[in-house]
């Protein structure tokens, strides 16, 4: 039976154990998608996340999509453009059950003014990355991801350790969010920014917010205290970034990280310049989008200043992927990308032998099963210390939200051994139901974006959408249950190209069959993509794990 869900009680949370569909592949991508919506910002308005990520293209579209994955047979494929069902086909019982792209876009028409008059007709939707491919599971993937980060920067500059250190960011929405958690988990102190009292509230009230503070001079007055205690502190404030950080600048306070999860990547429906209320903008939206774009690409070019200010006194700074640099740069700051990304800056090495984030989601809406599951990850893997540490923090510190799941950094074999054991599990019974396997679409061979993934790659390919497209291409070929492509990124222009994937482990033969060779071409594609552009840490992979690399003759 659904969950009731206090936070959008309209959307309760599936679970139980009673089908509406015909199996159990029907049944979880429909409470995939039931899911998506009880975690999202604005699920009234099918909003999962950032701005405009969206679930289905309309209301119509969505009920469609529903009746479909109910009534629909495992020899059948749903096929949907950028969140509207139009069609399902016959093809066979290891084929996808359901096909998707979400707003791709051709290149010379790949613009944001564009897409929003596409919109506007109702012609298209964003999928984000995992909102619209049914795969999001709430803060707890961020915070994952977030949390990684920091981790990676404390061993490249701090030692290996955040204790006493100033960590200064913004932005409290479905993404950002998860910053103040993440911080405090590292064991930093960490100041969170947002223009929203409400999204700062609903951050405080989760307990991700240690604290509140009512103006910039107690905020810094508390990190000070914390850090000087080398006390972990999540501290939120109400105010606009691109006002609050070059009053930083100027009180001459170094923080020692410093990084932004504002909706840069959308200047109409996501970011707000400084100097606007939310009703001014709110109004703008509708009424002046081209003033509205002007105004946010100029407020973010003096929030991207004063980060470089911040980064030549010394701060570890980084762009966090919402394309602040990039809009920066179109709003006049030359120099913007002195900012790395962080992909290349922190995460490139472990990309290279496909480590990346992985998820599964307990489709009986069960805890029990998600405990048992990561009981097994430390049985499996207990020398890889990034997985257990994450794995004992997440059981002490993470709430589930919707679904229970649960995500971890996990590479090539690994993920297909965890799967399969899944499944064992689910076969003998010690799950209360079965368990649907994803990932980030950024991921190594899966996204193609030359401002956040595939930025400064080392063959110079960056921009080469060749690769997701082939992850997608492939996924199907090898028995995925949902497979999808996406474009758009931020701004909704044409930044990138994704590919996402899910497959269901139900206890089945056929299910254990379908985990083989989906997550195993998966991660095999990852390192052969950081392989052909000359990683040595793929080659190396590639060479320890048997992954078929084709080399070239030297002739």
């Amino acid at each position: 039976m659904p969950k009731p869900n206090p936070r959008h009680p309209n959307f309760p949370i599936p679970g139980g154990l009673e089908l509406r569909a015909k199996g159990w592949r029907q049944e979880a991508l429909l409470r995939l998608l039931e899911n998506v919506l009880s975690v999202g910002e604005d699920p009234e308005n099918l909003i999962v996340y950032a701005a405009l990520g969206k679930a289905a293209r309309n209301w119509a579209a969505h009920d469609a999509i529903v009746r479909t994955l109910k009534s629909m047979d495992e020899d059948q494929t749903l096929i949907i453009q950028s969140g509207k069902p139009v069609g399902l086909l016959k093809t066979h019982d290891k084929a996808p059950l359901v096909i998707m792209a979400n707003c791709n876009i051709v290149g010379q028409w790949a613009k944001a003014e564009y897409f929003y008059e596409l919109q506007e007709k109702g012609l298209i939707c964003w999928g984000g990355l995992t909102a619209g491919a049914w795969q999001y599971i709430g803060s707890q993937g961020v915070i994952q991801g977030t949390y990684e980060i920091f981790m990676r920067i404390a061993e490249k500059r701090f030692g290996g350790s955040l204790e006493g250190r100033f960590i200064l960011t913004a932005g409290l929405g479905g993404m950002g969010g998860a910053q103040p958690l993440a911080g405090r988990m590292a064991g930093a102190a960490i100041l969170v920014v947002d223009i929203d009292p409400e999204r700062v509230a609903k951050r405080k009230a989760i307990g991700f917010l240690d604290a509140v503070a009512p103006d910039l001079d107690t905020a810094l007055q508390m990190i000070d205290a914390a850090v000087s205690e080398k006390r972990a502190v999540s501290i939120g404030l109400v105010g606009n970034a691109a006002d609050i950080y070059p009053q930083i600048v100027k009180r001459g306070t170094v923080p020692d990280i410093v990084s932004d999860q504002t909706s840069a990547h959308d200047l109409v429906y996501g970011y707000v310049p400084k100097g606007m209320s939310l009703e001014e903008v709110r109004r703008l939206r509708t009424e002046g989008q081209g003033q509205l774009m002007a105004a946010s690409r100029a407020s973010i070019a003096d929030h991207v200043r004063a980060m470089l200010t911040l980064q030549e006194k010394g701060a570890e700074v980084f762009d966090n992927g919402n394309l602040i640099r990039t809009q920066a740069r179109e709003g006049g700051v030359a120099n913007a990308f002195d900012i790395p990304i962080f992909t290349e800056a922190y995460l490139r090495p472990l990309f290279a032998r496909a480590i990346g984030p992985f998820r599964w989601m307990a489709l009986s809406g069960e805890e029990s099963d998600i405990a048992r599951i990561d009981d097994l990850v430390l049985e499996l893997f207990p020398d890889n210390h990034i997985v257990t540490n994450w794995i004992r923090l997440a059981r002490e510190n993470i709430p589930f939200e919707g679904l229970p799941a649960r995500i971890a950094w996990l590479g090539h074999g690994e993920r297909t051994q965890l799967a399969l054991g899944v499944n064992e599990l689910v076969a003998k019974g010690e799950l209360a139901g079965p368990v649907a396997f994803s990932r980030d679409h950024l991921d190594a061979g899966a996204m193609a974006h030359p401002n956040i993934m595939t930025e400064n790659m080392k063959d110079g390919s960056d921009a080469i959408a060749d690769w997701p497209l082939i992850n997608a291409m492939t996924m199907c070929s090898s028995m995925a249950d949902l497979v999808v492509i996406h474009s758009g990124g931020g701004g909704y222009a044409g930044y990138m190209t994704s590919a996402g994937v899910t497959i269901v482990a139900d206890g089945t033969a056929a299910a254990a069959e379908r985990i083989a060779h989906a997550i195993t071409n998966d991660t095999s594609l990852g390192i052969i993509r950081y392989a052909d552009a000359g990683y040595d840490e793929a080659i190396e992979a590639a060479e320890e794990h048997g992954v078929p690399h084709i080399k070239l003759d030297a002739s």
